[in-house]
């Protein structure tokens, strides 16, 4: 079962007590399916008023689940034919980062994502999902190879930002992610992001400049995280919920400020409570992606994105 959120308990009480109503009418005489229709008319109104009002906060919680689908998890359900490749040609493999081509709707295409981990043992092989810079070169390279062959690049995006660790610093850490953004601004093919849980910072960037960039609703996207910046602001981590409310880093608002394209919906009670349903969400959002920038030159897909992040924000002057 499903780690249980603290604001989704309600739900989950209500739910325990339809199950063992039906389970004593099943095994005695006593019939309970008047009760039983009410509180499963209740519960329907609780699910909406909370799974449809929720709060930056517990978007956060939702985009840090620990049962969250992963990139690997949309391939499988998305691609076929998936090849994955390792190693930079630098230094070596970064298992944060998961690479490789594939064919979508009989398109080839590249495929590039942040991988974590599904227990202890897989998040320490891949590092939580944090990359290091032969993360980002092992990404670039891929690129500039599907910019050779002319195939759409799909990124997905989840991570809590890249490794800030001394071997990643000396490493070139800064440098290997300044220059992916770089280069992602000038390639000649259509780049399609998706944050699919947490976009961490220079973390996620690293992989996500692109012509369309979508969320997934309980997904989060900030150059910090709420516990940073509430250390920053009121010197507490302990704010971090404060610090949700005020940053602005859940899709609805992102879509508001430009930043994001489309905010791609999620089932009832997150990703991880149906991750087929998700992925034919995710589905239907990059086909018509893939299907618009297909009809671009090369020189109006670079143009279209140089004018996508020209736009992002919002401003007045006085």
């Amino acid at each position: 079962m499903a780690p249980i959120m603290e604001f989704e308990k309600p739900i989950v009480n209500l739910k325990e007590k339809i199950k063992e109503l039906k389970a004593f009418t099943e095994n005695s005489e006593i019939d309970l399916k008047d009760e039983i229709r009410t509180l499963e008319e209740r519960l329907a109104k609780l699910e909406e008023d909370i799974y449809g009002n929720l709060k930056p906060w517990n978007r956060v919680q939702m985009a840090r689940h620990p049962d969250r689908p992963t990139t690997l998890d949309y391939v499988e359900r998305l691609f076929e034919d998936f090849i994955e490749f390792h190693g930079d040609r630098l230094f070596g493999e970064d298992e944060a980062i998961v690479s490789g081509i594939a064919y979508y709707k009989n398109q080839p295409v590249t495929i590039i994502g942040h991988q974590r981990g599904k227990d202890t043992k897989e998040n320490i092989k891949r590092n939580f999902g944090m990359p290091h810079p032969e993360g980002y070169r092992k990404a670039l390279r891929h690129m500039k190879q599907a910019e050779k062959f002319n195939r759409p690049i799909i990124t997905f995006i989840d991570t809590k930002g890249a490794y800030p660790g001394k071997a990643a610093e000396e490493r070139g850490q800064s440098e290997a992610i300044a220059k992916n953004l770089m280069e992602m601004a000038g390639l000649t093919v259509p780049i399609v992001c998706v944050v699919i849980g947490e976009g961490g910072s220079g973390g996620a960037l690293g992989i996500g400049v692109g012509n369309h960039v979508h969320m997934l609703e309980n997904s989060t996207y900030s150059v910090i995280s709420p516990e940073g910046a509430a250390a920053i602001l009121w010197k507490d981590a302990g704010e971090a919920q404060r610090a949700a409310e005020s940053m602005q880093i859940t899709a609805p608002d992102l879509k508001k400020l430009g930043v994001i394209d489309e905010v791609i919906p999620e089932p009832k009670g997150g990703a991880h409570r149906d991750i087929d349903e998700q992925a034919v969400f995710i589905d239907q959002v990059l086909e018509k992606s893939l299907k618009e920038l297909k009809e671009l030159s090369s020189e109006d897909i670079v143009e279209e994105r140089w004018q996508k992040y020209k736009k992002i924000g919002s401003f007045q002057t006085v």
